[in-house]
């Protein structure tokens, strides 16, 4: 096909009437107000210091271990510096297993808002990913009208995907899967096109392989996980090619075939070499100490459902989220029982529209080209979790690699119910018939406003860990001078601490009655007893009284050579941090 004639047929959908484009731009404005509307309220947690520190172009490694150090040197590589994108790249690809693609756009996103000489800005390095969660919005639309040819489901995959809980949640974090998003979603039209292609019998142009390879190298230099979305594309896209060439219709013009057969195997090509420029990267880089909180295949009795039950609960953050972690158990069963007569009714009516657009030959197409991906990316996450012991499902953020193809058959299922409607309808006119017609509609959107809200006032999604809850609890019971030790493997249990840091930097304008220092203790997989040593050595010369507090510390705990003895008041539980507190004469 000529060039000119496939640029007109992709981007003819983008070209928006005046409604179209006020509609997406109220679904945009609504979706960047939800990602924006309170994003400094929750405390960063170890993987957001990880992009603070390194877009920063700064090390974990300026941490001095295995003695006590004082806040503001714990908190040292979150200040700002001159250094550029090559410190990025290299403090990155030596300290953590990520590519570094998002890290250099957040380090010049930073240097667009210099500081005032302190810390890092939390809002700045979480605005990047909120706003790149926004412009998912716009792009979930072109996919939704471009996979179903109907403005109908890309307007209303725009506005689910402006109101989601889950996509609140990546875009409210200092991280890169806002990025991925847009990759993916950039990768599935192009897949969509690919299919047409092999459907109608044309060529694919040789610009269109450029520029899938392109985006698909490119959604790999994002995060790795990207991997499986082009794992589960070509699924899916075998499977097509399979069932055309064994039942589809005669075929006609076989040199057609012949081309894309080269084109298909061109993209491929070109996209292994996208990614497997970063292997020995990665196995130069990679640390299996940073994935330990993933791997589980120790699992005995009803722990073998675990996963499934994980996954289910991701997939129905996707549309609803009411306040079910907060403390106060009436809220969390009526929120809970909300929830559930949400589902038990929202079901029915999503499960009709995919059957009602499989029935139709304009809708069946792209029905099964994106559930299937869905469907084969599902596949693969149970088969790494089951057969190899990695727990995909621990980890409700890896869901970005099929969520936009959940939104848009969201869409896709919403609009064959207002078509279903509107052809019951006798009335032609009045506000009254478009009432009717949006009704469910209405009231999916607004269970995913509510649950949006839910997730910006921090009521779900709460981070993993809550140092903004044991910070107070320090501050309250200590009134000498306070050490805070943990163990250390990597820049995780850096991070950890770091969160308590920033919390005593946030109460840094207000009395503070307890003096910090804090212990990073190594911990050597040679030699376990380092950290129980290095704790000991360490008591002997910092001044008394002194408060001990001992957070996630994973060796043997033994201070009474040094005058520490256990406290009998009873704490509170935090989440991420097992402590205990020691008095030491």
């Amino acid at each position: 096909m000529p060039l000119g004639k496939l640029k007109v047929k992709i981007f003819s959908f983008f070209r928006l009437l005046p409604g179209d484009f006020c509609l997406v731009l109220v679904w945009f404005a609504i979706g960047i107000g939800l990602r924006l509307n309170h994003l400094e309220l929750k405390s960063p947690w170890t993987d957001e210091f990880s992009t603070m520190v390194f877009s920063q172009g700064n090390s974990f490694r300026t941490v001095p271990l295995d003695r006590a150090i004082a806040l503001d040197v714990l908190m040292t590589p979150l200040v700002p510096t001159d250094a550029g994108v090559g410190e990025v790249v290299q403090h990155l690809l030596s300290e953590s297993n990520h590519p570094p693609l998002y890290f250099v756009l957040a380090h010049l996103w930073m240097k667009l808002f210099p500081g005032d000489g302190g810390l890092v800005s939390l809002w700045v390095a979480r605005s990047l990913p909120a706003i790149l969660g926004a412009v998912s919005i716009p792009a979930i639309y072109g996919l939704g009208c471009i996979a179903f040819r109907s403005r109908l489901v890309g307007q209303l995959a725009a506005a689910m995907m402006a109101v989601s809980p889950y996509g609140i949640f990546l875009a409210q974090e200092a991280r890169h899967y806002t990025l991925s998003i847009l990759f993916v979603i950039a990768s599935l039209v192009c897949l969509v096109v690919a299919v047409r292609h092999i459907w109608s019998e044309k060529s694919l142009p040789f610009w269109f392989s450029l520029a899938w390879i392109a985006i698909n190298s490119l959604g790999i230099a994002s995060h790795y996980f990207f991997a499986f979305t082009l794992c589960a594309e070509g699924m899916v896209l075998l499977a097509f090619w399979y069932w055309e060439m064994r039942y589809g219709k005669e075929r006609n013009n076989f040199q057609s075939q012949i081309q894309n057969l080269k084109s298909f195997v061109a993209v491929t090509a070109g996209t292994l070499a996208g990614g497997l420029v970063w292997l020995p990267v990665w196995q130069h880089s990679y640390n299996s100490e940073l994935t330990e909180w993933i791997k589980n295949s120790d699992r005995i009795g009803w722990e073998w459902l675990t996963p499934i039950f994980q996954a289910i609960a991701a997939w129905i953050t996707m549309l609803s989220l009411l306040p079910v972690e907060v403390t106060e158990l009436p809220i969390v069963i009526a929120s809970g029982l909300v929830m559930i007569i949400f589902f038990l009714w929202a079901l029915p009516i999503l499960n009709r529209g995919i059957k009602e657009s499989l029935t139709k030959p304009t809708t069946r197409q792209p029905v099964l080209l994106l559930g299937g991906f869905v469907l084969s990316s599902l596949f693969l996450f149970f088969s790494i979790t089951y057969a190899f012991g990695i727990d995909l499902t621990r980890g409700a953020r890896y869901n970005f690699v099929y969520f936009p193809a959940v939104i848009v058959l969201v869409g896709a299922s919403l609009a064959e119910e207002v078509k279903s409607q509107k052809s019951k309808v006798k009335i032609k006119r009045g506000k009254k018939i478009f009432y009717l017609l949006y009704f469910n509609f209405y009231i999916i959107w607004l269970m995913g406003f509510v649950s949006a809200m839910t997730v910006s006032f921090n009521l779900g999604y709460q981070k993993y860990y809550r140092p903004d809850l044991l910070v107070p609890v320090i501050q309250q019971v200590s009134k000498a001078n306070v050490l805070i030790a943990t163990t250390h493997k990597t820049h995780v249990q850096t991070g950890e601490i770091m969160g308590l840091g920033w919390e005593f930097k946030r109460f840094a304008s207000s009395e503070i009655s307890a003096t910090p220092m804090f212990l990073l203790a190594h911990k050597d997989s040679q030699n376990s007893t380092l950290p129980t040593i290095t704790l000991q050595k360490t008591l002997s010369t910092v001044p008394r009284p002194l408060d001990l507090w001992l957070v996630n510390f994973q060796a043997t705990i033994d201070v009474k050579s040094q005058n520490c003895s256990a406290s009998s008041q009873s704490l509170p539980f935090v989440d991420g941090y097992d402590y205990q507190l020691y008095h030491c004469d």
